[in-house]
């Protein structure tokens, strides 16, 4: 790893992909659940009848817009550890529209260079976070993050951020969206000794998904993942075993493209120890207690722990100190609402 302080830190030292998607989160009534058809404490992909919530919300409430979707979550939460503008660069699809707009905005105030693929016909992804009490309701329409293209990655300005880049994060999630565009970016970082890391993202993803997450983990030098997301990978790729410690273990043994560096393989258990796996060990990393009554909402947890990890992997620190600022982060953003945190960080 050739970056070693952040003051050395060039732009875009990390590339992030994922789905980009507007979070638009307000305190509604109760009518709103029924209104638009949605159980409290729900998540649902929006029909027809229930897209008119989106701009139910910003013409009648007061709404926070905040820069959601899986990784985009971990740029914003690394760019946040690091206090440096820039460092971070996420790529994605959104939508020619001021949900796009809000969205760019958003993400360049938190300190991510968002550099976005325009779909001029699709409408940008959001997500309605209908918060009634202490309860939520998400209604999300994924919409413009499904389409992203190779073409967008292939563009000269695109191909300078991946250049620019010494280590690239990429979830699961993309594997729906376009296997070509990791392919691109796993390559480039093999043959070029840079840290290519994944994330699982969701046990569907290794379930219906596998045949595009299992051959790009001989690319991978990190795999991120919680138990569930762990299980699920044990068997699609035809382990007898739920031992999340033998999963890992196998995972990191598995053949590696660039030889370099071992490949880190990194569950995460909730409060239980984080499992870090690499070299034919396992190492498990304490997690510091958060009390049930501080806990608002553990949404983004994961995504604020590979950010935290990053921020810190990124500067050649040891993987004690990565962990760390792996749990600070998620600790941080599980005692708030949405993936959101104070200025600056006490790590």
């Amino acid at each position: 790893r050739s970056i070693s302080t952040v003051e050395e830190m060039a732009e875009s030292s990390l590339l992030v992909m994922c789905n980009p998607l507007l979070d638009i989160s307000a305190n509604v009534p109760a009518e709103m659940l029924t209104k638009y058809s949605v159980k409290a404490g729900d998540a649902i992909l929006a029909a027809p009848e229930q897209l008119p919530v989106f701009e139910d919300l910003v013409q009648n409430f007061a709404v926070d817009y905040i820069a959601g979707g899986s990784a985009q979550n971990t740029a914003r939460v690394c760019a946040w550890m690091l206090q440096k503008p820039k460092v971070v660069s996420y790529i994605g699809c959104v939508g020619q529209d001021k949900f796009g707009d809000i969205l760019r905005e958003a993400a360049h105030k938190d300190g991510v260079n968002a550099h976005y693929m325009i779909d001029e016909a699709t409408p940008t992804g959001k997500c309605a976070v209908l918060v009634v009490g202490q309860e939520r309701s998400l209604i999300t329409d994924l919409q413009a993050a499904n389409n992203y293209k190779l073409d967008h990655l292939l563009r000269e300005d695109s191909q300078t951020i991946l250049k620019q880049s010494h280590f690239a994060y990429i979830s699961g999630f993309f594997c729906t969206v376009s296997p070509d565009s990791i392919k691109h970016v796993a390559e480039h970082c093999a043959a070029n000794n840079k840290v290519f890391a994944m994330n699982v993202s969701a046990p569907f993803v290794a379930q219906f998904f596998g045949g595009v997450l299992v051959p790009l983990i001989e690319y991978m030098d990190i795999l991120f993942g919680n138990e569930d997301e762990a299980k699920a990978l044990g068997k699609s790729l035809g382990l007898e075993t739920e031992d999340v410690k033998a999963i890992a273990l196998h995972v990191a043994a598995m053949p590696k493209k660039n030889s370099a560096r071992p490949r880190t393989v990194i569950f995460t258990q909730g409060s239980a120890p984080v499992l870090v796996a690499a070299e034919g060990k396992v190492t498990e990393y304490e997690v510091p207690c958060v009390p049930s009554s501080e806990i608002v909402d553990t949404n983004g947890a994961g995504d604020a722990f590979v950010g935290g990890f990053m921020s810190q992997y990124m500067q050649a620190l040891p993987m004690e100190k990565a962990v760390a600022a792996g749990n600070y982060a998620a600790g941080v953003v599980i005692r708030r609402s949405g993936c959101t945190y104070p200025e600056k960080p006490e790590f």
